[in-house]
């Protein structure tokens, strides 16, 4: 059975913008295009596009991906026993926040007291340094600056500061996700007013300029970021970076 890249989208998840983009870049070609001068996938491709979803979800950009799909060797089986170790390994490590997170309702709750250690147990520290990695594998130098801009202002908050930004961010995601799910297209008056609502909350880390701005929409798809925006709607990664461009192109400069 073939799909359009519009039945495409509507089983992935992924946007007909993002899917054209994959074609342009030439990480999934259509498997034909027809007289009408749309695209075709057939399994092939949607077994390809499976795997983008996973090595994407693992924190590969997409330059690792394109390059790791394009080997002459690449095998979809080896491929899937190594997602199937790494996912598994992930899952231990939100079993052990999970359960840090009960500890800590028991703890706040009086029924049982929590040793000031178990308070950190499950949090990852190479997490981190790898998101910043791979910000500055990304953008270089301004990477850095941001990162560093970050950890500057973020000393000088207090924890109403941290608490007012947390949220912030789960008001933003939860707006979007409402708009999306109403079939709201990303250049309307009502996305992007929640957009600039988003470009204030990230400028209290970093001032985005039309540029940088621009990229962070984009490494919200391509990168880890995006699992914090997917725990409100799959799609919503691409659909704030679709909103974002739109807001870079027409309000910043």
């Amino acid at each position: 059975m073939a799909y359009t890249v519009k039945e495409l989208a509507k089983i992935s998840g992924v946007s007909v913008r993002t899917l054209h983009w994959y074609d342009e870049v030439g990480l999934l070609k259509p498997a034909y295009h027809g007289s009408n001068g749309y695209r075709y996938y057939e399994e092939e491709q949607l077994l390809i596009l499976q795997q983008i979803l996973f090595f994407r979800e693992l924190g590969f950009e997409l330059k690792q991906i394109r390059k790791v799909l394009g080997r002459t060797d690449f095998d979809k089986m080896v491929a899937l026993i190594s997602h199937s170790q790494v996912l598994k390994k992930n899952i231990e490590q939100t079993r052990k926040l999970i359960k840090t997170i009960d500890k800590t309702i028991e703890h706040l709750k009086g029924t049982k007291k929590m040793k000031e250690k178990e308070m950190f147990s499950g949090f990852s520290k190479e997490q981190q340094a790898e998101y910043e990695r791979q910000i500055i594998k990304r953008f270089g130098d301004q990477g850095k600056a941001h990162i560093e801009e970050s950890k500057q202002n973020a000393k000088k908050w207090s924890k109403a500061d941290e608490e007012n930004l947390k949220k912030e961010f789960v008001d933003i995601c939860k707006e979007l996700t409402r708009l999306l799910e109403q079939n709201f297209k990303v250049s309307t008056t009502e996305v992007q007013d929640v957009i600039r609502r988003h470009h204030v909350w990230l400028s209290k880390w970093w001032i985005p300029t039309k540029e940088s701005y621009a990229g962070h929409g984009q490494f919200i798809v391509d990168s880890d970021l995006r699992k914090a925006y997917e725990a409100y709607q799959p799609r919503l990664p691409e659909f704030i970076a679709e909103a974002i461009q739109v807001f870079a192109d027409k309000e910043l400069k």
